[in-house]
C-alpha cells in the first residue's frame, strides 16, 4: 500500500515571519517604536523624558490603559460598548452625591457605585443577549440616557453640574487611597536625595522630589492589564472569550456559554469605568457633569491599534495596553515638541485609519481572503 505523503493542514508549519505578522501585539509594538523614536529625535531635551515628564506621559496612557482592557475584552467577544464614556461621568458623580451630598461614608459610596455600575453593564448585556441587537445601538442609548442622567441628578439636588468637596469627604476613609494615594514615597524620596532624579530647589517643598510616588492610577492599569492579559490567554474563559466573537453559534454548539460570557465582559468594561472613574474625582477632588466625553471612542482606537479586529475572535491585551501607551505619549509629546495640541485629533484619524489597514491585512492572512 503507498504511503500518503499529503501533510495534514493542521500540523502544517507556520513561518517565524507569517507567526510574528498575525500576532495581534505587532501593530501596537510597531506603533510605540515609532512614537518614541519620534520624540526621542524633536523632544528629547524638552524634559519629555525626565522624571516629571514621564510621570505626565504614564498617567495620560494609564487612563488609557484602565478603559482599554475592558473595551478589548468586549471587543475580542464581539461587542461594542459606546456608553463606556458616559459611565465614567455617572460613576464619578454618584460618587460625590452619595458620599458628599448625603455624607455617606466614603468607602460606602464607592461600593454602592461599582455595585450600580456593574448592574448597569449587565443590564446592556442582557438587552443585547435577549434581543439580538447590535450593541452598538443598545450602548448608544445608553450614552444618552447616562450623561443626561448625570446631567439631571446634580442639578436637580445640588443646581449646578460639579459637585466638589470629595477630598474632605474621604478624609481618613480606608478604602479611598487605594484609588487616590501613591505609593512608593520612600523610594522616591531617597532617588531625589541621591540626585537622580530632580527635586524641588526653593519653596516649603525645598529638597522634596518633583516626583513623590507612583499614583494608584497607574497601579490599578497594570493590575487590569495582568488581570486581562492572564484570564485571556491562560484560562478556559479567555478561550470562551475568543469563541464568543469567532463564531458565535459554534461556540454555543461546542457548549460555549455565548450569552453569559457576553454579559460578563459588559460587567467588565463597566468595571474597568468605574474604576477610572474612582481614580479621576479622587485626583480632582470633585464630580463633573462633562467627565469621560469622547472615553469610548478613544478606548476603541487604543484597542484597535492594539491589533484587535472590529470583527471579534481576536485581539489582545497587550497590544490594547500598548495602543493607550501611543495616545498618551502623543498627547504629551506634542506639547514637549511645541506642536499645535489640536494635531492630536488628526493623529488619532491617522493611526485609526492606519490601524484598520493593518488589521484587514492581517485578518486576510489569517483567514486566507483574497
Amino acid at each position: 500500500m503507498a504511503e500518503t505523503t499529503q501533510t495534514d493542514e493542521r500540523i502544517k508549519e507556520i513561518s517565524p515571519l507569517r507567526r510574528a505578522l498575525i500576532r495581534p501585539e505587532l501593530g501596537g509594538i510597531v506603533g510605540t517604536f515609532a512614537v518614541f523614536t519620534l520624540f526621542a529625535l524633536f523632544a528629547f531635551d524638552s524634559g519629555m523624558f525626565n522624571s516629571q515628564g514621564v510621570m505626565n506621559w504614564s498617567i495620560v496612557s494609564a487612563q488609557f490603559m484602565i478603559i482599554a482592557v475592558g473595551a478589548c475584552l468586549l471587543m475580542i467577544s464581539g461587542e461594542f460598548d459606546l456608553s463606556v464614556g458616559s459611565m465614567i461621568g455617572f460613576a464619578g458623580m454618584m460618587i460625590a452625591v452619595f458620599g458628599v451630598v448625603l455624607a455617606w461614608p466614603m468607602w460606602i459610596a464607592i461600593i454602592i457605585t461599582f455595585v450600580i455600575c456593574c448592574a448597569l453593564g449587565a443590564l446592556n448585556g442582557w438587552i443585547v443577549v435577549r434581543t439580538g441587537l447590535p450593541s452598538f445601538i443598545v450602548t448608544l442609548a445608553f450614552l444618552f440616557i447616562l450623561r443626561g442622567f448625570t446631567i439631571y441628578i446634580p442639578q436637580t439636588i445640588e443646581r449646578k453640574t460639579i459637585i466638589g468637596g470629595i477630598r474632605d469627604a474621604a478624609e481618613g476613609d480606608w478604602l479611598a487611597p487605594i484609588f487616590g494615594g501613591k505609593i512608593g514615597q520612600p523610594v522616591f524620596q531617597w532617588l531625589g536625595d541621591m540626585g537622580i532624579i530632580g527635586v524641588f530647589e526653593r519653596g516649603s517643598r525645598a529638597g522634596q522630589p518633583v516626583v513623590d510616588g507612583i499614583p494608584m492610577l497607574i497601579i490599578w492599569a497594570i493590575i487590569l492589564i495582568v488581570f486581562g492579559h492572564i484570564l485571556l490567554t491562560r484560562t478556559r474563559f479567555g478561550n470562551w472569550i475568543f469563541a464568543a466573537g469567532g463564531d458565535a453559534e459554534a461556540a454555543r454548539n461546542s457548549g460555549v456559554p455565548v450569552n453569559k460570557v457576553k454579559v460578563l465582559m459588559f460587567m467588565f468594561t463597566a468595571f474597568c469605568a468605574t474604576v477610572f472613574a474612582v481614580c479621576q474625582v479622587m485626583e480632582f477632588g470633585s464630580a463633573g457633569a462633562d467627565r469621560g466625553l469622547l472615553k469610548e471612542f478613544e478606548a476603541i482606537i487604543a484597542v484597535v491599534i492594539g491589533g484587535a479586529l472590529l470583527t471579534g475572535g481576536y485581539g489582545s491585551v497587550i497590544g490594547a495596553a500598548l495602543g493607550a501607551l501611543i495616545f498618551g505619549v502623543v498627547q504629551q509629546g506634542l506639547f514637549f515638541a511645541g506642536v499645535e495640541s489640536s494635531l492630536f485629533r488628526v493623529f488619532l484619524g491617522v493611526i485609526l485609519l492606519f490601524a484598520v489597514i493593518l488589521n484587514t491585512y492581517i485578518r486576510r492572512i489569517i483567514t486566507g481572503e483574497r
